[in-house]
């Protein structure tokens, strides 16, 4: 469980402890930084990296009827006239008439919210674009804009991947890559940024279409937490504890809206994230100019419950746009019904940075015994998999280190380090993550045997050379060091 220190992690502590354990760093600082604009530093990207790779694997290759495509950054203009956001990817900006701070609001909140630094008035500055513009072409340019969200491309390839691919309604197309958004207040860390990664999926149905054939027993008693539309609408904050299936009873949602948005809590689920998640439904004033219904995933935060995903039931809105702007018929040939159909859509949609933070929010312990912070990260997330710490530096224990890591190095990121003692070399490890120190010492040279020392409960066991590499599998795919150990004295006796 997470102790006082824990939950006093403010914004700004862990802004600087990213920073100062090579998460996540402030672009251009040189310069003086660039506000909204981050990048990973060599522990981060790890983490960042492995992550995005969880996503692909869980919503691709262990889902049937889900393929993933990399598409530009920058497409046809006119791909967002007809999505839509040229006219309404809108924020209404705002300056307080006592003290000037400058930021943004939502268009149902005008006349309604105070300034969050004195407490004044806003003047409302207007309405801004979100999209970021920019020209191609050197000679004679043409206005373009990068992306706002990475769904135009699916849609725009929709009928190729059918064509190309053969699949069949229902399927779904993914996509993980960087976005871009001019915002008008970047703020909070990775949370409000002008540049970030989203991890995102529509998922096409036949219109017709209303049962689920993917949705199981274990998704409709899939228990949540839920803030409704009707007690937010009563300005209250009241969450009621509820299930997919009463979610469906109470048409909140339509049965593949409910398949996705289980899917989307049992993957925060496998990253240890799940019991600190709830779902806000949006009210009708806020929803998207796409969505009929659309479920935020909020998780809480030490400093306040923020949303790292969302659900949108987008309907036919998108094709049915770029079928009127390109001319273009898009519509599909369904062998099930034997008719041409335009299907309907259904958006799950993360923010990875976000999930990112929530990862190190949930996994950062400040142990008291240790007098050091212990992020206790999923294993096979962990950004090293193993250091490998020779206790001194000696020639002969360096060897057998050094070939431990090249064999261990084949499979998986391994750190090796030498400097300082090796209690300072466990508290390096443990504020980073890494769930094994793999101990050289002077047992070692005599029977090749080495120590291994858990990052969450320091408990160590003693292994032979030879069965590190599968150990270490066992635990990156969470079985426990100390259940382990049981096995091994076991089995030695």
């Amino acid at each position: 469980m997470a102790n006082e220190k824990d939950k006093m992690l403010t914004i700004d502590e862990l802004t600087a402890f990213c920073k100062r354990k090579a998460f996540v760093y402030p672009s251009s600082e040189i310069y003086g930084g660039l506000a909204g604009f981050w990048d990973f530093g060599p522990i981060g990207a790890e983490l960042f990296n492995n992550l995005k790779n969880d996503f692909w694997k869980y919503f691709v290759h262990q889902k049937e009827k889900v393929v993933g495509i990399e598409a530009s950054i920058i497409s046809h203009p006119k791909t967002w006239l007809a999505s839509g956001h040229l006219a309404n990817f809108v924020d209404v900006a705002v300056v307080c008439k006592k003290c000037k701070h400058s930021t943004k609001i939502d268009k149902s909140e005008i006349g309604k919210v105070k300034c969050e630094k004195c407490s004044g008035d806003y003047e409302n500055l207007g309405e801004i674009n979100l999209m970021f513009k920019t020209n191609i072409g050197a000679l004679n340019p043409m206005e373009a804009y990068l992306r706002g969200e990475t769904a135009q491309a699916m849609f725009l390839n929709f009928k190729l991947i059918c064509e190309t691919t053969r699949l069949q309604l229902p399927f779904g197309i993914l996509q993980i890559g960087k976005v871009f958004r001019n915002e008008i207040a970047p703020r909070d860390f990775l949370f409000r940024s002008r540049e970030f990664t989203i991890g995102e999926i529509e998922f096409f149905i036949h219109p017709e279409e209303k049962k689920c054939s993917l949705l199981d027993k274990e998704h409709l008693k899939l228990k949540l937490k839920l803030l409704d539309m009707e007690t937010q609408e009563k300005n209250k904050e009241t969450l009621q504890d509820t299930t997919i299936s009463e979610m469906l009873n109470k048409k909140k949602l339509d049965e593949w809206h409910a398949y996705w948005l289980a899917e989307q809590i049992s993957w925060l689920k496998n990253l240890g994230l799940s019991k600190k998640i709830k779902i806000r439904e949006h009210k009708k004033s806020e929803l998207s100019h796409y969505s009929s219904a659309t479920f935020d995933i909020d998780f809480e935060f030490p400093f306040g419950s923020k949303e790292i995903a969302g659900n949108a039931n987008r309907g036919q809105y998108d094709l049915t746009q770029h079928i009127k702007e390109s001319k273009t018929n898009l519509e599909i040939f369904d062998e099930k019904t034997k008719k041409r159909v335009i299907p309907r859509v259904i958006e799950p949609t993360f923010g990875i940075e976000r999930v990112f933070l929530a990862l190190i929010c949930n996994s950062y312990n400040y142990d008291e015994k240790r007098k050091n912070i212990v992020l206790k990260l999923p294993a096979f997330l962990a950004p090293i998999k193993a250091a490998i710490l020779p206790i001194v530096k000696d020639e002969k224990m360096i060897k057998i280190a050094r070939e431990i890591q090249v064999n261990l190095k084949k499979d998986w990121n391994i750190f090796y380090d030498e400097s300082g003692s090796i209690g300072r070399r466990y508290s390096r490890q443990d504020e980073i993550g890494t769930p094994i120190c793999i101990v050289i010492d002077e047992q070692s040279l005599k029977d090749d045997t080495v120590t291994l020392r858990d990052r969450d409960t320091t408990e160590q066991i003693r292994i032979k050379i030879s069965e590190i590499s599968d150990i270490l599998k066992k635990i990156i795919n969470g079985e426990s060091l100390l259940e382990l150990g049981k096995i091994i004295k076991t089995r030695v006796k």
